[in-house]
């Protein structure tokens, strides 16, 4: 981040005069590793100030601290460039600041922090009671500005450590070409290889050994989950699929949901045992053949004799959100099937930072190999096929249809939650909204097939148009994370901060380049760590959700209030 100085030999000719020598590469001294400039520092506080401004979601001091740091040395890049680039304009060499600049830096910085801590903590509050979360602690005071600090150092260490880099390869190449070629040629080294680090050249691989990693703990078994003992259950008896290959997420889903006699008590009507069945990575080697085998177990086990058939796409791991499935089982009576399969090791958010890919052919082998075997069935013996995705999952169940009339004519339904940004017919949706709606809570083509909505339990707009045919319905939440990040939030404003904020976002939150980017993306680990009904969380909306597309026979208020109950309950 340090300006990168080349000395320049001079020689005189037998007149006298000046003559400019060969420039040379030479190693400059090394700086003293805690040694900042004046520029570096004001550009850091700012950036340390403004990373204290309101996000989606309350913060942990840890949290707040880590992305504080991350801006601030961002801030100390960009002070440092403009000095460097100020100092060209008017053909100056750096000259140390004075021990006044020091103390008056110091003063600022003092009063600014103070007063960016104060209103940050404010503005934590205020979102804190909107999501009915839990205060934050009084340690937090301290812990931001000294996670900050370390964030800060080992980041300028890092930079410095890189140009560090660029001039070693310019010392080697020195002594075959000019000074100006070989310092440009050590910088280029370095920004190839970081390009190619970021692009899928080197990130596949990185991604191939994350998965590896990851891999180990997809052979544990949650405490509590046991081996199905009915043949309705993939790793049941009788199944195609082994329990050991379901993967962790994969067990606790067959091994999961209601009971028939749950669903009897709740209904007061006999009720069957749902029908459920997965596949895991270690089932099958390709999405293809996962697909196929957990269709093939899906008919063994009588899916497709059922009422409602579920097709879900899973998340990161392979895990499905219970509420999702296990709304439909109760709304169905148990007369329902769902089927998922496992595309990835990795956790949540970073599959869906790099999984798109593998989420998208996951989805779309397992839609149509379930299509093909229910288009089989007589029109009057099909269940009624509807589609479920959360998140990635949303992404990959999404890629199986070209559009509103697809879903429309190949299904009976949709939910999908917390969709993210690049999925393909979300944006269509949302980019062809009709007039006038906002994108928090858009409408589309007066709400025909495709409706959104942040609570499904109060009328989803337009109310006074209908809603014919199979109903496919986004639930996202103005303060969730997946639904908005994008990188284009580095440099651009998006349009849901220009309109008026979601109700569980606070109207402080503002886009600002660069630091929004980085404060949405440090919401996304967090995102699940809020109360229900908030970021992430989508659990108890399914339930409405589902009776809004399902329409079971009557259904009322007082009946989904005692199933987000049950479903609450037993979470």
């Amino acid at each position: 981040m340090d300006q990168l100085t080349v000395p320049e030999d001079r020689t005189r000719t037998d007149t006298g005069h000046p003559q400019r020598a060969r420039r040379s590469v030479r190693r400059r001294p090394r700086r003293r590793p805690f040694r900042y400039t004046l520029p570096g520092l004001v550009g850091a506080l700012v950036l340390l100030c403004l990373s204290l401004t309101p996000s989606l979601l309350p913060r942990t001091g840890l949290t707040q601290g880590l992305i504080s740091g991350i801006t601030a040395a961002f801030g100390y890049g960009v002070g440092v460039l403009a000095a460097g680039a100020w100092r060209a304009v008017v053909d100056r060499e750096a000259r140390p600041a004075r021990r006044r600049s020091w103390l008056v830096l110091g003063g600022v910085a003092l009063v600014s922090f103070v007063a960016a801590t104060a209103y940050g903590r404010y503005w934590q509050a205020r979102i804190r009671e909107l999501m009915d979360a839990p205060a934050d602690s009084a340690l937090s005071v301290v812990v931001v500005p000294a996670v900050a600090g370390v964030v800060l150092v080992l980041l300028v260490a890092l930079s410095r450590a890189v140009r560090r880099v660029c001039g070693w390869i310019a010392l080697l190449l020195d002594r075959w070409i000019g000074a100006r070629a070989a310092r440009a040629a050590g910088w280029a080294v370095v920004l190839v290889g970081s390009a190619l680090l970021l692009s899928g050249v080197v990130r596949d691989q990185l991604v191939a050994a994350a998965d590896k990693v990851f891999s180990v703990r997809d052979d544990r078994t949650d405490e509590g989950v046991v081996a199905p003992t009915g043949a309705e259950r993939s790793g049941g008896p009788g199944s195609l699929i082994s329990w050991a290959s379901l993967g962790r997420e994969g067990r606790t889903f067959v091994a999961g949901g209601p009971s028939a006699d749950e669903i009897a008590a709740f209904t007061g009507a006999p009720a069957p045992q749902p029908v459920r069945a997965y596949a895991g990575l270690d089932s099958a080697p390709t999405a293809e053949l996962r697909a196929r085998l957990a269709v093939d177990d899906l008919v063994r086990a009588g899916g497709l004799d059922r009422g409602v058939l579920v097709v879900v796409t899973t998340t990161g791991s392979g895990w499905v959100d219970p509420g999702a499935v296990d709304s439909v089982e109760y709304l169905a009576g148990g007369d329902s099937a769902a089927v998922a399969i496992q595309y990835s090791y990795l956790p949540s958010f970073i599959s869906y930072l790099v999984d798109s890919d593998r989420a998208r052919e996951a989805g779309r082998e397992l839609f149509d190999a379930v299509y093909e075997r229910w288009n089989r069935l007589p029109l009057d013996d099909r269940p009624r096929l509807v589609v479920a995705g959360e998140s990635l999952g949303s992404f990959g169940a999404e890629t199986a249809f070209s559009g509103e009339y697809d879903m429309r004519n190949r299904t009976g339904g949709a939910v999908f939650a917390g969709p993210p940004q690049f999925n393909t017919l979300y944006r269509e949706f949302v980019d062809d909204r009709d007039e006038g709606s906002p994108e928090v809570e858009p409408e589309y083509r007066d709400g025909r097939t495709v409706r959104f909505t942040d609570d499904p339990g109060e009328e989803i707009a337009p109310a006074t148009e209908p809603w014919d045919g199979s109903r496919v319905l986004y639930l996202l939440h103005p303060s969730d994370p997946v639904v908005w990040w994008t990188p284009e939030l580095v440099y651009a404003r998006p349009t849901w901060l220009e309109e008026d904020r979601g109700e569980d976002v606070v109207d402080a939150v503002r886009w600002i380049p660069f630091v929004t980017f980085w404060q949405v993306t440090a919401d996304l680990p967090f995102a699940g760590n809020v109360p229900d009904g908030h970021g992430h969380v989508y659990r108890s909306q399914y339930v409405d959700a589902w009776a809004s597309v399902l329409q079971p026979p009557g259904w009322d208020a007082e009946r989904a209030e005692q199933l987000r109950d049950l479903l609450e309950a037993g979470a």
